[in-house]
């Protein structure tokens, strides 16, 4: 057994790249303990950046460096293709800075402002158990080691082993899919640098440019309950966005036509209760969770990675305002700051997370639902709770 490594972050994700970068710039050493045999940098197609999230990307001091792999886009823009006809439905400019980002360049970027060595690749976590001696946490992999840590941050995705032994409640899944993908126009595209929503139906397309050459492109669909082995081919994917695109305008399906294989993926989208945000217990000890561990949602806002780079940004404060940038082996004030410095990050965290949630889930089931009444009751709620639906953009997660 690895003794007393000091803080160590569980995935290699977004938000574990981001907490280790920014726990780097506070001065406290962290390793990321990673499953995969490399970076992954080649699944996930692209991630919307808003306001907020440019933010805490500054704070990080990548966001100029990301800048110029995107353009802005200057406004969400809403068609409706029912009935054969292209209608518009809205259209609404955005202010604030919002970007469309390849999740490669997001993830390289993090990952090469951080010294050699912090990742640890082919460590997929099996379980966890607190020492009964010492009370540290001990993380065992599947290969058979195990380390016995000063403290875990849990960046481990929304099936997280971390949220299990917090006990905190299951996720829950959404009804509808989203299948998602990313198109190379060599020559150029002649979509506008803007979030274009079409509808159809029941069936949701987004387009939104990444570049002048490179678009990334989403279906949201009602949930298909078929094998989940087939999803994992391409090619099928491929096909079922065709079939459901057919009556779609011909540049959309030549989109997808020409789709980087690779870049394709359909998933099943989970998202934790905003009610479950607002009573679970997020840390225990020096154990606490950051990302889509602690708040995974759907989509529908683009604030997901956001919400996880906001986290970062906090938890490395929280723990440096406590000296844990200076914390000595061995130190029962150091459980005690670990502890505090959690406590704190929870409660900094909890009403932000919460209201991005349940935003995320009233506006994911108002797409997801068929019945006009309950169509009917969620654009009331959101109406009532959420009367400005981009002011979730305005929070600043403030200084690192």
């Amino acid at each position: 057994m690895n003794d007393d490594d000091e803080v160590v972050i569980i995935g290699a994700g977004i938000c574990g790249l981001a907490t280790a970068l920014a726990l780097h710039k506070k001065g406290i050493k962290c390793i990321v303990m990673e499953r995969a045999e490399s970076l992954r940098n080649v699944t996930g197609a692209a991630i919307g950046i808003r306001p907020n999230g440019w933010r805490a990307l500054d704070q990080l001091g990548i966001g100029d460096n990301l800048r110029h792999t995107a353009v802005r886009l200057k406004r969400a823009r809403e068609i409706s293709l029912d009935g054969g006809r292209k209608k518009e439905l809205s259209l609404v400019p955005w202010d604030g800075e919002t970007r469309c980002l390849r999740r490669k360049d997001l993830i390289d970027t993090l990952y090469a402002a951080l010294p050699l060595g912090t990742v640890k690749f082919s460590c997929q976590l099996e379980s966890i158990k607190l020492d009964p001696h010492s009370t540290k946490p001990i993380l065992r992999f599947i290969d058979g080691s195990s380390i016995r840590a000063k403290v875990v941050i849990g960046c481990d995705g929304g099936k997280s082993i971390i949220a299990n032994f917090l006990n905190l409640k299951p996720t829950k899944m959404f009804p509808s899919s989203a299948i998602r993908g990313l198109t190379n126009y060599p020559n150029g595209h002649s979509f506008e640098h803007e979030f274009a929503r079409l509808w159809k139906d029941n069936i949701l397309m987004g387009i939104i440019p990444v570049d002048d050459n490179m678009v990334y492109w989403f279906c949201l669909l009602p949930y298909i309950p078929k094998d989940e082995k087939i999803w994992v081919d391409p090619g099928v994917i491929q096909q079922v966005t065709l079939e459901l695109v057919s009556d779609h305008p011909q540049e959309i399906r030549k989109m997808i036509e020409n789709t980087d294989m690779k870049s394709l993926s359909i998933t099943h989208m989970r998202y934790r209760a905003p009610w479950d945000l607002l009573t679970g217990s997020f840390c225990k000890g020096t154990v606490t969770v950051a990302g889509d561990a602690m708040h995974v949602m759907g989509p529908f806002l683009g604030q997901g990675g956001s919400a996880g780079l906001e986290d970062s940004v906090v938890l490395a404060r929280t723990m440096a305002q406590l000296g844990l940038n200076g914390f000595k082996s061995g130190s029962k004030l150091t459980v005690h700051g670990v502890e505090e410095a959690f406590n704190r990050f929870v409660k900094q965290r909890r009403m932000r997370v919460a209201r991005l949630s349940l935003q995320t889930y009233l506006t994911g089931m108002l797409w997801g639902t068929s019945s006009f009444l309950k169509k009917i009751m969620y654009i009331v709620l959101l109406i009532l709770l959420f009367h400005n639906q981009n002011g979730h953009t305005d929070y600043d997660c403030g200084d690192l």
